[in-house]
């Protein structure tokens, strides 16, 4: 079992370095169409669509190691003031209702991307980018924080047993 929870681990750490990598050239194009707006008033017509595929990569790709690191939103100050064991209780049925969300959230975007390339939808824009390719990298970043949910609930599961 601590295999796949490093695995997990491991993964997100991962994505979270491919979203990194992600910001820094969203910047690197955004500067790029700033530059090339002022100085020539010319633009690469792709910066703002492709800017928002990045956005999509960035919280989808990066909420594993958020929740991993503890970054997410906690009500720290009320499980501070409540008995070891009750907070323990609370935080596996936070994590638990917040997994079972995931799982119904994850399935109905699996629904979107097949429904996106089944009918072989675009952007609309000129690069005309098959909708369903930033929606898939979607899925595989909220696949992934799928896993980190499940391994945090294997986590507070074990810490409820020896309470």
């Amino acid at each position: 079992m601590e295999r796949l929870l490093h695995f997990v681990d491991k993964l997100n750490r991962g994505m979270a370095l491919v979203a990194a990598v992600m910001l820094g050239l969203t910047v690197l194009l955004i500067l790029l169409e700033i530059f090339l707006w002022n100085a020539f008033k010319s633009t690469t017509l792709i910066a703002d669509e492709y800017s928002a595929y990045a956005l999509a990569i960035l919280v989808f790709w990066g909420a594993g190691y958020t929740l991993r690191e503890g970054g997410h939103i906690r009500i720290e100050l009320i499980l501070s003031k409540l008995s070891q064991p009750l907070a323990n209780w609370i935080e596996f049925l936070a994590t638990s209702t917040a997994t079972c969300f995931m799982a119904y959230l994850l399935y109905y975007l699996c629904r979107m991307v097949f429904s996106t390339w089944s009918y072989a939808s675009t952007s609309g824009t000129l690069t005309n980018t098959p909708i369903w390719v930033p929606q898939f990298i979607m899925v595989l970043g909220a696949t992934a924080f799928f896993m980190q949910l499940v391994a945090t609930m294997i986590r507070s599961a074990n810490k409820l047993k020896t309470s």
